[in-house]
């Protein structure tokens, strides 16, 4: 959270972690990522490289949420990470305020996760702000977009049937909590 060293810190027991959360930090690549090949949830704000290359070898992971990655314009790698069900891209809140998005080549890679079934693209659009190619997602359970013309939304809603709602939140940093009746309930994946 918010370290400020520019290079990531080597970590023991690699093998062992499941979850990170790289919030902030001023780390010039996390170009390291691609040596936890176990980890199943990662989120990341601010991701400093130019590819996704450090992620195409995570193949256990199972959530994935990147906050603000202005750099990238391809999203080739993620068509790797075949057991992903909750994928989350967005520029950071003062570029989608704004307008501005992250233009990537294609949302392909994205309709090449079979096994996908929640996703929110909020500012990182292909330069024809289509959705098309995610209908092709037949597990896809929920979905959120911004910076898509609103009748691109609504046209793949309705072909799709997909739930216009967020993502589940990571267990990471997510404590059980308890319901109203006083039952506790593990944290949503």
């Amino acid at each position: 959270m918010r370290d400020r060293a520019s290079t990531f810190p080597v970590l023991e027991n690699r093998e062992r972690i499941r979850r990170m959360r790289i919030w902030h930090c001023k780390y010039k690549t996390l170009q390291p990522l691609a040596d936890f090949k176990n980890v199943e949830e990662l989120v990341i704000a601010t991701f400093p490289d130019k590819t996704l290359s450090a992620l195409a070898s995570m193949r256990n992971l199972r959530y994935l949420h990147i906050l603000h990655m202005p750099k990238i314009t391809d999203l080739r790698e993620l068509s790797h990470l075949s057991e992903l069900e909750s994928l989350a891209l967005a520029t950071s809140p003062a570029w989608d305020a704004s307008g501005k998005c992250t233009v990537v080549e294609s949302l392909e890679p994205i309709a090449a996760i079979t096994g996908l079934k929640h996703l929110e693209l909020f500012g990182v659009c292909p330069p024809s702000k289509s959705l098309a190619s995610l209908e092709q997602l037949k597990n896809l359970q929920s979905a959120r977009f911004s910076q898509y013309p609103k009748a691109e939304i609504d046209r793949f809603f309705l072909i799709t049937g997909v739930l216009n709602q967020f993502n589940p939140k990571p267990s990471l940093g997510h404590k059980p909590t308890s319901n109203r009746f006083g039952q506790t309930e593990p944290p949503r994946l």
